[in-house]
């Protein structure tokens, strides 16, 4: 059953199964699907909607307008998928007109302690962001991706499933597929193959990736050459291929690349 503490103030629409602790707010434009769990002093703010059984804790601030200096733009839109547990002091924003005014969780997220999500910012299912992590505006995450603590993430910067962003870490540019990074400007040190286990990936696949990600970064030849012999060689791999499309489809950021040989 569902149940609301009298110090809560509710202003939107909620399900009848739904959970609010005390001292929260909920805005007048929000929505809250069945089994949203709100813990003591939440506070929900802007057009948003939150999906099933999403999880939220004390002091977490969700939907509030984008941080951007002296905007006046349109208010924005947020969408928190279901499944999703966001800790304390979690802040997401609502999209703007500087992108296309949605900001986007997907299903199955988990926001560790002071994590930050940017406006306009697309993320994936199944996104660990470890405490203090943050994404500035316009970010695109991939499915399953981990970012560690203290990790911050430049605005348009895209980052492609499965990846791993260690902790402590400046990621200006876009990071591949399965791909693992660290240091402060980050770098590429490899394939993120704990992840790729973890997802069940068979070995062999992941030993096609392997060899693919070493042809790719060699030294010898430009990149765009690399890509088209190891899209031959290894196309028929679907990991490869994804690797691939991400680099070919680029976007607003270069290419997060290994440290050169010295």
């Amino acid at each position: 059953m569902g149940s609301i503490h009298p110090t809560a103030q509710i202003e939107g629409t909620v399900a009848a199964d739904v959970v609010i602790g005390p001292f929260c707010v909920v805005g007048p434009r929000v929505v809250l699907a069945g089994g949203v769990r709100l813990h003591e002093h939440v506070v929900v703010q802007g057009d948003t909607e939150i999906g099933e059984c999403t999880e939220i804790f004390p002091f977490a601030s969700i939907g509030q307008s984008a941080q951007i200096k002296d905007y006046a733009g349109l208010p924005g839109k947020l969408r928190i998928g279901a499944r999703c547990v966001l800790r304390e002091y979690v802040t997401i924003n609502v999209g703007s007109d500087k992108g296309d005014l949605v900001t986007e969780i997907g299903d199955d997220c988990f926001l560790m302690m002071g994590a930050h999500v940017a406006h306009d910012c697309k993320v994936g299912r199944k996104v660990v962001m470890v405490g203090y992590s943050g994404l500035s505006g316009h970010c695109v995450i991939g499915d399953f991706v981990t970012i560690s603590g203290h990790s911050g993430v430049h605005q348009f910067v895209r980052i492609g499933e499965s990846a791993f962003v260690g902790a402590l870490s400046g990621v200006e540019n876009d990071v591949i597929p399965f791909g693992m990074a660290l240091g402060n400007r980050a770098r590429l040190r490899g394939l993120n193959i704990v992840g790729l286990q973890r997802r069940g990936i068979e070995k062999s696949r992941i030993h096609e990736l392997r060899i693919a990600y070493r042809d790719l970064f060699a030294e010898a030849g430009t990149l765009r050459a690399r890509m088209d012999e190891v899209h031959a060689a290894r196309g028929h791999e679907p990991l490869v291929r994804t690797v691939i499309d991400f680099i070919r489809a680029g976007g607003e950021r270069a290419m997060c690349v290994p440290q050169p040989a010295t």
